[in-house]
């Protein structure tokens, strides 16, 4: 009997416990299908969430400690834990953590020891993809000078006035760019010292290259470096930001860490082979590039400039796992001839900005499953957003992280007066789903704006206040997006005085100063026109002419040519008997961008860039229809 009693329970137990584990399991099926109805990221944006708050608490944990860790600092403890991996490949050769290390050290000791740079001094960079441009970056890293990256594209007047806003107290050149230095040498500011990665220079300008050949390459103390508050300046990089010259936009220390985490979010490690060839005077390459090489311990090729027909050859040869690119990059490499074997390859995943969706959808289906981690962010900017979730043609996603880090709104903005809308109190509003709006976010001490070095005016011109309460403030980013049912956000286009072709952000009032420096040009109104099948707007620019004077054709295209980067050289012009002004006097640009470049919409003078004949030519509905088709390229 006793064993019958004790078989009895456990007998009975097992019916009775089924139907409460079939009802549990019925739940959790019930709440898995809600949760993917409902909200089928949760699961991606707490991913991304934990990785966030792992970098937050990182960072703060070494912060109250007294320590902060800098990009420089886990440079030098990979070196030190890998010193034999390779770091940097270049043209075939191979440049190890250690390597590094120790040419960043000789140029350190070069400027310790032979210029009167102290820490906190300013020094401008201007060098092309080269590993020495890191060697020379991380150089003075370790001696505390702030390095400003100056874009090699730009020159003259626009080159000169880079270095003059960001007081350097010297100048690093790179053997590619010496004549550029050469020509503005007269008119440097005084007191700078001017440094060539050559052999043999000019009088006045030092060989850095000698010195380094014969500098010592011990370890620099770490007290010259090592900071105390992560928000000291540690980069400038320029902008053109939204009206003007370039701005050097001031990076602190500690958002080059945050960047520094990008690859490592993205799902990147330290087994991957990172392929670069965006300009490392841009926070992207610099920053998320070889900073996310850096945070991992990965290998970056390097490589000196873009070239579409080597790219896959490229990423075969060195065994290439993930890429770095912008939107132009990724339509490049569509419009090369198709080969046999495109999918032969190892990349796996490419992260960036600006792939438009339809140049996306033709490169996965070309290029084979390459995961797309699309971002946002500029580089004087305090907001960011990161496309987690692979979502065709999205810069990201507002989730509740961005609710519980950031504030930001999409307002109304008025395209004919050219600025933000304010109701009768004088508040903006923000615009409903799916209406495009201007991307603002809020200033504040744990996200703040840094603004752009020596320049305040242009800093306080990003900044717009009181905008739905007295007092606040917010960060004009100048462009616009829009954001679906789903929270997806679509960059639209940029507003204002800036537009984006090649890649780069063209400063409309700077064109338009070059044109007008011209002795006939009465007036030169220069905006971005869309031309199908390209990113971004090509440069165009209406202009009248001063009484009683012809327009030279050939002396316009030598202007340009001359003064002003490649891609800011206007592709069209438009000629004007009269300029129509807005009603605060600012050039009217809208109908203007509207209209476009057709002859057959516009009645007066149009003329196209004609780099063979150097000089501006009719622009004919032949050679119209011939752009439109693709068969003239831009």
């Amino acid at each position: 009997m006793a064993e019958r009693e004790s078989g009895l329970p456990s007998g009975l137990a097992a019916p009775a416990f089924l139907p409460w584990l079939t009802g549990l399991g019925a739940g959790m099926v019930f709440l898995s299908f809600l949760q993917k109805l409902l909200y089928p990221y949760f699961w991606s944006d707490l991913w991304y969430l934990l990785k966030v708050v792992r970098c937050g608490l990182w960072t703060e944990k070494h912060r109250q400690q007294g320590e902060p860790v800098t990009v420089l600092d886990k440079f030098l403890i990979q070196a030190k834990k890998q010193p034999q991996k390779p770091f940097i490949i270049y043209e075939g050769d191979i440049y190890t953590y250690e390597d590094v290390d120790r040419r960043s050290n000789k140029a350190a000791h070069v400027f310790r020891n032979h210029s009167q740079l102290k820490r906190g001094d300013t020094v401008a960079l201007l060098m092309s993809n080269e590993p020495d441009f890191i060697h020379v970056w991380f150089g003075l890293a370790k001696l505390g000078c702030v390095v400003a990256f100056l874009n090699s594209n730009v020159r003259s007047v626009s080159l000169l006035h880079c270095i003059r806003s960001c007081e350097p107290r010297a100048l690093v050149v790179g053997a590619d760019f010496l004549e550029t230095i050469e020509d503005i040498l007269p008119s440097l500011p005084e007191g700078i010292s001017i440094w060539a990665m050559k052999d043999s220079v000019p009088q006045g300008i030092s060989s850095l290259k000698e010195k380094l050949n014969t500098a010592s390459d011990c370890q620099v103390p770490r007290s010259h470096h090592a900071i105390s508050n992560t928000k000291t300046p540690y980069l400038y990089i320029f902008t053109s930001g939204t009206t003007g010259l370039p701005k050097a936009a001031v990076i602190c220390h500690l958002a080059a860490t945050k960047s520094s985490t990008g690859l490592w979010a993205f799902g990147c490690t330290s087994d991957d082979i990172i392929y670069i060839t965006l300009p490392l005077y841009h926070s992207a390459a610099s920053l998320l590039g070889i900073g996310g090489c850096i945070e991992l311990g990965a290998t970056c090729v390097l490589r000196k400039k873009f070239s579409a027909s080597q790219f896959w050859n490229d990423c075969r040869k060195y065994n290439v796992t993930v890429f770095q690119y912008i939107g132009e990059l990724c339509r490049y490499l569509c419009k090369q001839p198709k080969r046999e074997g495109e999918k032969d390859h190892r990349v796996r995943l490419a992260f960036g900005n600006g792939a438009r969706g339809d140049v996306w959808r033709e490169f996965l289906d070309r290029f084979g499953n390459i995961k797309i981690c699309e971002f946002y962010g500029a580089t004087e900017g305090n907001i960011s957003f990161v496309n987690h979730t692979g979502k065709i043609g999205s810069v990201g996603r507002a989730n509740f992280v961005h609710k519980l880090f950031f504030t930001f709104h999409l307002i109304k903005y008025d395209f004919q007066k050219d600025e933000p809308m304010r109701d009768e109190q004088g508040w903006c509003s923000d615009v409903k789903k799916g209406e495009p709006g201007l991307l603002i976010s809020q200033v504040s001490e744990k996200n703040p704006f840094f603004g752009y070095a020596g320049n305040k005016k242009q800093t306080e011109k990003k900044l717009l206040c009181d905008v739905f309460k007295k007092g606040d403030v917010y960060f004009n980013t100048g462009d616009l997006m829009v954001q679906d049912q789903e929270n997806f956000l679509y960059f639209w286009d940029r507003i204002g005085d800036t537009f984006r072709w090649k890649g780069e952000n063209v400063a409309t009032t700077e064109v338009g100063d070059i044109i007008g420096m011209l002795d006939f040009i009465q007036e030169a109104n220069v905006y971005g026109v869309t031309v199908p099948g390209y990113e971004g707007k090509a440069g165009m620019a209406s202009i009248t002419l001063k009484p009683n004077k012809s327009l030279d054709l050939e002396k316009v295209y030598e202007q340009v040519v001359t003064f002003l980067p490649a891609y800011a050289c206007p592709q069209f012009l438009r000629i004007q008997e009269k300029m129509e002004a807005t009603g605060t006097f600012k050039l009217q640009k809208f109908q203007l961008v509207e209209e476009g470049f057709s002859p057959l919409k516009i009645s007066e003078p149009l003329y196209f860039m004609d780099n063979l004949k150097k000089s501006y030519i009719p622009l004919t509905k032949e050679i119209y229809d011939q752009i439109i088709l693709g068969k003239i390229k831009l």
